[in-house]
């Protein structure tokens, strides 16, 4: 069988591994399309015809039931559709062809996906309600196109708002399944791909060391994951085994503190247990990293200490917290059943200021950073467990 070439191939399985699975397809010969023309729509529009003839009905049964099997939020089943295609169609032979092929599993999923030329490169687009940010988008008939491929494009030819793009309309076409881009659960990983980390931070002069499962894994799912909304960032779960590993262990060691105390236990574990680096310096460009990137990495800023932080507390305590954003910074408050030193008033609620970032002080509860006294901000998201409960 020859899946990258000419030769018409026979009905056979498709294999591939997948965070510890060995994922099996039916394939059938009819969903095998070349594609070795000029990217032009017209040959687009033909490869569309054709593809979206073939016998998908078994192989797209397996993914979906995968799909619904591992309760994958449309991200993750969005790397699932990313090793498939690189199985029909391989990106290292045929990077066209292989978006080509993500393009139509994403519609035989039920996902409005489109298209478009620009620049003489072909970029794959899905509609999405979802809040991004720090990759292209366009509005066609008042819904919004996000761009799922931009990062196999150099900078400098990714499109710039208002670039006109050269857009397949292509008729008949009824997908209505939005794109979210929430992460509700992350994988069910076997144990063997997990390593232990130790953590050491210093608490009130004491020295603090524990360990940690953690999965390097976790960082391929997030690598060309975008910006999201604070409600959307902030709520990323962790893995299961990093999960038992450290919040039942912070939930006995802070068993015996009151909730203030233990809300400080946990902001310094997040202000002093990695080292401070810019997003800019650490990868290039601007990046949220999820709770479980910020324990597995060796530096963070502001916006995944917050994160983590906000993890944390919302797992061990689950107190109201609202996100405070300055201009060029990002902490938490906590609402607290008696409010400590500063607060932050809002919505007939007092939050207490907690830092869990470093600010060349040691910042206690209910203090802000003296260079953001005087400064302005907006509570960018309010987590509200009564209102969650309520849903």
């Amino acid at each position: 069988m020859v899946l990258g070439g000419h030769a018409r191939p026979v009905n056979a399985d498709v294999r591939f591994e997948f965070w510890g699975d060995t994922v099996v397809l039916p394939l059938d010969a009819s969903i095998i399309v070349p594609f070795d023309e000029a990217l032009t729509p017209t040959a687009v529009a033909a490869f569309h015809t054709q593809i979206m003839q073939g016998n998908f009905s078994t192989f797209m049964d397996g993914l979906l039931t995968y799909k619904a099997q591992k309760q994958l939020d449309d991200w993750l089943y969005y790397q699932l559709l990313r090793k498939a295609a690189n199985t029909l169609a391989p990106k290292s032979a045929n990077f066209n062809r292989y978006t080509l092929y993500k393009w139509a599993l994403l519609m035989h999923s039920g996902y409005d996906a489109a298209v478009n030329i620009y620049n003489n490169q072909l970029l794959l687009y899905v509609q999405s309600s979802s809040e991004v940010f720090d990759v292209p988008t366009y509005i066609k008939n008042n819904r919004q196109y996000v761009c799922l491929n931009v990062h196999d494009f150099a900078r400098a030819d990714r499109p710039v708002p208002g670039a006109t793009l050269y857009s397949l309309n292509l008729a008949g076409q009824k997908n209505t399944l939005p794109f979210s881009y929430a992460i509700t659960r992350l994988p069910a990983f076997t144990p063997s791909v997990y390593t232990e980390k130790e953590i050491g931070f210093t608490h009130k002069n004491d020295e603090w060391r524990f360990k940690v499962w953690v999965n390097y894994e976790i960082k391929n799912i997030f690598t060309n994951y975008p910006g999201v909304n604070f409600e959307n960032y902030f709520n990323i779960p962790m893995s299961s085994l990093t999960y038992k590993s450290l919040i039942p262990l912070i939930e006995k060691i802070t068993g015996s503190m009151t909730q203030e105390a233990g809300v400080e236990y946990i902001m310094n574990f997040t202000r002093y247990a990695f080292a401070y680096e810019t997003d800019q310096n650490n990868f290039g460009k601007e990046k949220r990293m999820a709770p479980e990137e910020t324990l597995l990495s060796a530096s963070s800023d502001c916006d995944d200490r917050a994160a983590l932080f906000f993890y944390l507390v919302k797992e061990v305590y689950n107190l109201p917290m609202i996100t405070v954003q300055f201009p060029t910074h990002v902490t938490i408050a906590v609402h607290f059943a008696h409010p400590v030193g500063q607060a932050v008033l809002y919505r007939g609620r007092a939050y207490t200021l907690c830092e869990p970032t470093p600010q060349g002080t040691d910042l206690a509860v209910g203090k802000l950073a003296p260079q953001l006294l005087h400064e302005s901000f907006s509570v960018a998201y309010a987590y509200d467990p009564g209102a969650v409960a309520r849903k």
